[in-house]
């Protein structure tokens, strides 16, 4: 009796992807008061303690490569 054929898989194609991703990130700054701390932050000024970690990931578009 003859085995039926599995059904092929069809290949795998390789796709990117453009993600926004949002971190909950640790910075520090020397200032005299909280305002002074906040203002120079929001102006880029500060010390980065580490990466922290994503709270968000949204894909926010997907192309397939065109295999050129």
């Amino acid at each position: 009796m003859m085995m039926p054929m599995p059904a092929q898989k069809p290949p795998s194609k390789i796709f990117h992807a453009t993600m926004l991703v949002t971190r909950a990130e640790e910075w520090w700054i020397e200032a005299a008061t909280a305002d002074e701390a906040q203002a120079l932050l929001a102006a880029g000024a500060g010390h980065r303690t580490g990466l922290g970690e994503r709270v968000h990931v949204e894909v926010e578009a997907v192309l397939e490569d065109s295999g050129v």
